[in-house]
């Protein structure tokens, strides 16, 4: 990937009539946590375009309820005994029309999917990649992680880090969601919180961040080469810009505006973001994002 790639959202490379529009093969459809699921389906054409932090649109197909798709970041990408991929994970959180008739899908069946979507992260330079994520927020991190760990490729070069950890809280240890996943990955440092003290920390994602901040800055004398990356609920991604920018670390957040469209003809899911002369403009999530640089988003 060259140079204008990383650095230009709106490259082609992102448009979405570069994306496939599939109908896919259910392989499996399994809770992973207390009202959260996994599902998985198989789409090659689909899964060897993406990269991580991008997202995909789905629906049930022959259903017109809901008319339109909903957003769901890749989780997962999977290869085939030659290291080929060919299957792509979402989870998703059950509460909308979609998701409470997506739990009922089962294996063999079809979904309707397009994508992928979106910018994603950037591949960047790190001596330390931070991952932090509440909720549902942990969904674009497993692809991430791995390929800054050297352990996966997904068609781009991207700096190998010296260290990636997952900071990941929520409210109790029952929402937590794809852990085993995480703890599976090799040389992965993997930090949990919980409000209620159920599992790991007791306390906010934010406490656990400042640690290991903390941390690699007696480690290291200073936190150059870190980079923060976060995703999950706005208030939580607000306040771990905040402490990124008072440790002087980079930020990125991964948006989770609602999306009608996903490809930029709606502008349901723009956000507020600071131009080079300091005023702000409406940057859409599903084309510009839904991955920003976290020192420009007006979060208010």
């Amino acid at each position: 990937m060259s140079t204008d790639h990383c650095e230009n959202p709106l490259h082609a490379d992102y448009y979405a009539d570069t994306s496939v529009h599939h109908s896919a093969e259910v392989i499996e459809n399994v809770q992973v946590a207390e009202g959260t699921w996994r599902v998985r389906f198989r789409c090659p054409e689909m899964a060897s375009k993406c990269k991580p932090g991008q997202f995909i649109m789905l629906k049930i197909t022959d259903r017109d309820d809901p008319l339109i798709g909903r957003p769901l970041a890749v989780f997962e990408i999977t290869p085939d005994e030659h290291g080929v991929p060919t299957d792509l994970d979402a989870v998703y959180l059950v509460k909308g029309n979609l998701t409470t008739r997506l739990v009922d899908v089962r294996a063999g069946q079809t979904l309707d999917v397009w994508g992928p979507l979106g910018n994603g992260f950037l591949p960047q330079p790190t001596r330390h990649l931070i991952m932090v994520a509440g909720g549902i927020g942990q969904t674009p991190f497993v692809t991430l992680a791995k390929e800054y760990l050297g352990l996966a490729n997904y068609g781009r070069d991207c700096p190998q880090a010296d260290k990636v950890t997952l900071c990941y809280g929520a409210r109790n240890e029952g929402l937590l969601a794809g852990v085993e996943t995480f703890e599976a990955v090799p040389g992965l440092d993997v930090r949990l919180c919980t409000d209620d003290g159920s599992l790991g920390h007791h306390g906010l994602v934010t406490d656990v961040l400042k640690q290991v901040l903390e941390d690699d800055k007696q480690a290291h004398g200073s936190n150059e080469g870190v980079r923060v990356v976060c995703c999950g609920p706005e208030p939580m991604m607000e306040a771990v810009a905040a402490v990124s920018k008072s440790w002087e670390v980079a930020c990125q957040v991964s948006l989770e505006t609602p999306m009608a469209c996903g490809i930029g003809i709606c502008f349901t899911c723009v956000t507020k973001v600071l131009q080079d002369d300091g005023s702000w403009d409406y940057k859409r999530t599903c084309v510009e994002g839904p991955v920003f640089d976290a020192s420009k988003i007006v979060w208010h």
